[in-house]
């Protein structure tokens, strides 16, 4: 083999789908390339040429265009471009630049087609485009994934739930559940209008018959609204089996009403669970509430990472162990109230700890710190009770710094008195970001949009919420605004290399995959999601709400999520692989640690989010939100 042979088959054998060729067709391949040079600024192919050749970039950088001079995508050194075309009658889909000095590598469609009917893996590269490439790359991904992370608590229903009257006796609602074969019924009050709400008032278990009727000795002619348990847990009939073990041992219940559109469609117990338990990656949630002090759970917290790891080694995908790091945060969170009012007494007035941020949006991994706030009653006096609400907040916001949730460098947490405010101004607060949308404002704003009520009164986090969606829905100036906002981070996507690399700190040389990848996607899809009015709060369920909506362009929604998938699972496993190798856990990963696998589906992700970013500045100007 001349040298110049061994130059091309050594090259082309480095890259995708060449990379898995036998080394015989390798050579093959070799001997009947061509070598072409295009000056910077010069058209390679035009939309509509004829085209016979596979193009692979030996160097130089390539802008690949749509038809309608819209930039698709970038490709540099190995990058291959002009399958589409030679799939489809030999006529170019997408015209192709040189946007610096380009040295190709042009191989005959006669070998091309040769490859694509020989080789699998090579028509496989060829014939999908990146976005369906992520997609793929995120469902090999799931399909080892165990039944606990990836079934859904809907799945294993095994019928409508009992539903009494709060009339009913207890005799016959011991009848009923007999007859019935059911270990618990819920209760309905059908004198309540439950348009909008929840349509049970309570639930009666075969523990309450025990506990509450016959130990006491209690007339069975009583109605049952005087024995049920009112304090209820309930979960959405999309959440996953994971998600119920984790509420059922949160809260101690033995039961747990399922809701579709907030109307209960079953109820899943214990016994349900038993097959799908994970106590490894489970337990620490069960464990936090059994904790009777700071440095119980100090100790108790350095499981976390080890919780962190399992449930990446048992292929739980991110949207899971997202929910997991999120509940088991808001377990700690709610451990230290239930403490803090312990050593400081009853609170003087109602009040609710909020998580805010990516806690809230069940969206939080192993690098985080702490984002929280208050909502007090509006009958709060600061000379009254200002001092018990800041030693409880001190004493919280101290206990989760020392179980590894950081101080927020911003200080948005409930030890700021600007974050404690009642619910009165909460709502004057949210509104005046929202009328008012500055720079400060809309900084505030992608932060506490998404909140949850972990602990104290939770309704009034919904009630926020609502409050929330009303106000900006309607608010097209906002709107606008808070698109703009979003579009400040960007995907690290450059002209000469795969990646822009961040240039300065610690980090340098590297790709911070939140900054750049998740928390852009995450703020884009909090505007549409805003937009709709959808009542999600994690970025995957208002996905859902957005495809649903139909105001993306068809396809869009899924390759969006999919780009969030993956971005997201690089992250957490390189976070994983840094927690094994006793370094601490960042958000950053430098290219040479990524494989061939990582650094191709990431450049078709950040594809996906620029594409996204360009869609939202259009969809959201200030003129054509007038219009809309």
């Amino acid at each position: 083999m001349t040298i110049e042979l061994l130059e091309i088959r050594n090259f082309i054998c480095q890259y995708p789908p060449f990379d898995q060729l036998p080394d015989e067709v390798l050579i093959e391949v070799s001997k009947s390339v061509e070598i072409s040079y295009y000056r910077a600024d010069s058209m390679i192919i035009e939309f509509g040429d004829k085209i016979h050749d596979l193009f692979m970039i030996r160097s130089g950088v390539v802008e690949i265009y749509r038809r309608t001079g819209e930039l698709y995508n970038r490709l540099d050194q190995g990058g291959l471009f002009g399958q589409m075309g030679l799939l489809t009658s030999n006529k170019v889909r997408f015209p192709a630049k040189a946007v610096k000095d380009t040295l190709l590598y042009c191989i005959p469609e006669t070998i091309f087609e040769d490859l694509c009917e020989r080789y699998e893996v090579f028509a496989d590269f060829v014939e999908v485009e990146g976005s369906i490439r992520l997609q793929q790359a995120v469902e090999d991904n799931s399909e080892d994934a165990n039944s606990l992370t990836t079934s859904k608590v809907k799945t294993i229903l095994s019928g409508e739930p009992v539903m009494l009257a709060s009339s009913t006796s207890i005799k016959d609602v011991a009848m009923i559940m007999s007859e019935e074969n059911v270990s618990a019924a819920l209760i309905k009050d059908l004198s309540l209008d439950d348009e909008g709400g929840e349509s049970f008032v309570g639930i009666i278990t075969q523990r309450d018959l025990c506990a509450k009727v016959i130990a006491q000795g209690l007339d069975v002619d009583t109605q049952v609204d005087e024995v049920m348990s009112t304090e209820l847990v309930s979960l959405d009939h999309n959440a996953y089996i994971f998600e119920a073990m984790l509420m059922m041992l949160r809260y101690n219940v033995h039961h747990l009403p399922i809701l579709k559109n907030k109307r209960p469609i079953g109820l899943i117990e214990v016994t349900d669970l038993i097959r799908y338990e994970s106590k490894n990656s489970l337990l620490i949630v069960s464990s936090i509430f059994q904790q009777n002090s700071i440095d119980d759970l100090i100790l108790l917290s350095h499981q976390t990472k080890d919780c962190f790891v399992r449930m990446i080694h048992e292929d739980a995908n991110s949207h899971m162990i997202g929910r997991a790091m999120s509940e088991i945060g808001r377990s700690f969170k709610q451990r230290l109230l239930e403490l803090a009012e312990e050593k400081f007494g009853p609170p003087p007035v109602p009040y609710c700890f909020l998580a805010l941020g990516s806690m809230a949006r069940d969206e939080q991994l192993i690098v985080t710190d702490q984002d929280n706030a208050i909502i007090l009653s509006n009958e709060y006096q600061e000379d009254l009770h200002g001092k018990y609400f800041e030693e409880l907040a001190t004493y919280v916001c101290d206990g989760l710094a020392a179980c590894g949730y950081t101080y927020c460098s911003g200080e948005i947490m409930a030890t700021n008195p600007e974050y404690r405010k009642t619910q009165s101004q909460w709502e004057e607060c949210f509104a005046d970001w929202i009328d008012n949308p500055n720079p400060q404002a809309l900084l505030n704003c992608s932060i506490f949009f998404d909140l949850y009520g972990v602990y104290g009164r939770p309704k009034w986090a919904e009630q926020l919420n609502a409050f929330i969606l009303r106000k900006a829905k309607k608010n097209n100036r906002f709107l606008a605004c808070l698109a703009r906002n979003a579009l400040n981070r960007t995907p690290p996507l450059g002209f000469f290399k795969d990646f822009v690399m961040e240039k300065d700190g610690r980090h340098r040389n590297s790709i911070n995959l939140k900054r750049r990848g998740t928390a852009p996607l995450a703020d884009l899809i909090r505007v549409h999601g805003l937009a709709i009015g959808s009542q999600s709060q994690n970025s995957f369920d208002r996905l859902e709400d957005i495809i649903e909506a139909g105001i993306l362009p068809p396809s869009k929604g899924k390759d969006l999520q999919h780009a969030m998938e993956f971005i997201s699972l690089v992250r957490i496993r390189h976070q994983a692989l840094d927690i094994e190798s006793d370094q601490e856990p960042d958000n950053n990963i430098e290219p040479e640690n990524m494989s061939d696998f990582e650094r191709r589906n990431l450049k078709d992700a950040f594809l996906v989010l620029s594409s996204a970013q360009n869609f939202l500045k259009f969809r959201y100007t200030a003129n054509s939100m007038q219009n809309s």
